[in-house]
């Protein structure tokens, strides 16, 4: 019935499936409805990439972010993910020439001094790093919101209780999966998830799936 594709993460499924089902009784419907969670957790990426990843995704449909991001890695040809030098090496008409705004051109090169300076931690010293000190360092980089890194929590780290609160499609779930006539607001929707604690990724998982499919 579920199905999770990295390790670390499938300890902990089946029991945040049995917990989510048995506090809350709509979500209990989405997940029998929805079946199995393949939630990806891509730890091949750095910290870095993941956060240059997901600002060229911010915004925009998944279809479109990809070409953009395909378009930014030919501009370092290679196998590696370019290191923060080299982005900051290569002209910003040419980072904005591949379909980046001027303002995620500029916030990818933040992203890229910040890791050259260490302040974007590796994969070993973020995971010695709670939720909450990884939120509270890499939101100090301009341009790094908390949904960023949220969703580096979540799609690279697997860190098992996060709920993006502000994103769209997490309220939109929410909104299906309750049959609320608007969507809830951020701090709405935490209180209503304290519930599902300390499996709010499997949860947020779900009502993404539930806002993807927009049927119950």
């Amino acid at each position: 019935m579920l199905r999770v594709t990295d390790e670390h993460l499938a300890v902990d499924a089946a029991k945040a499936i049995r917990h989510i089902k048995k506090v809350d009784p709509d979500l209990a419907r989405v997940i029998r409805r929805i079946g199995v969670c393949d939630l990806v957790v891509d730890k091949s990426r750095t910290i870095y990439a993941s956060l240059v990843r997901s600002i060229v995704y911010q915004q925009l449909t998944g279809k479109v972010a990809a070409i953009i991001f395909g378009r930014f890695l030919d501009l370092f040809p290679g196998r590696k993910f370019p290191e923060p030098e080299r982005v900051l090496r290569k002209p910003f008409e040419h980072l904005r020439g591949v379909g980046l705004s001027n303002q995620k051109a500029g916030y990818i090169r933040n992203i890229a001094q910040a890791a050259k300076d260490g302040i974007v931690p590796d994969s070993r010293q973020a995971n010695c790093m709670s939720d909450n000190e990884l939120i509270d360092s890499l939101t100090s980089i301009k341009g790094v919101g908390r949904w960023t890194v949220e969703m580096m929590l979540i799609f690279r780290l697997g860190r098992p209780d996060v709920l993006p609160a502000t994103d769209y499609g997490i309220q939109k779930g929410f909104a299906l999966a309750k049959r609320l006539a608007g969507l809830p607001k951020p701090k709405e929707l935490l209180t209503a998830g304290e519930c599902w604690a300390p499996h709010r990724t499997v949860a947020a998982w779900y009502l993404w799936r539930t806002a993807d499919t927009a049927t119950l």
